[in-house]
Parts: structure tokens; sequence; C-alpha cells
């Protein structure tokens, strides 16, 4: 087994439809930030990006 290291963007975000914090994962920091702004509408609205590094666990054939 071989174990790797990789980045995902995650987004915490005030969905104000439902009035309840939200969270989506990303692979590129871009399409984090797109869909942050996108949700960032009004003046109660906010979102954070989290960079995580997770390891990916790889089995041999």
């Amino acid at each position: 087994m071989e174990n790797r290291t990789a980045q995902e963007y995650h987004v915490t975000y005030f969905d104000a439809e439902c009035s309840r914090i939200r969270s989506e994962s990303f692979d590129s920091r871009e399409d984090a930030e797109r869909f942050a702004s996108r949700n960032c509408t009004g003046e109660e609205s906010w979102a954070l990006i989290d960079e995580v590094i997770v390891e990916q666990a790889r089995i041999a054939a």
C-alpha cells in the first residue's frame, strides 16, 4: 500500500435560503473561490476556504 498526499479545498458557507451553514469540497482553489463568490451575494452571506492536506492510500495490484 502506498500513501500519497493531495490538497483539497473546503468551502464552508452560510446558505441564506435555508439559514444553514454548509460545506463543499473542491480539487482546485480556483473552483473553490468561484463557488464562494457565487454564494456571497447578500450582506449576511459569508464563505471560508480552507486548504486541507489529505492522505490518499493506493493499494498495489
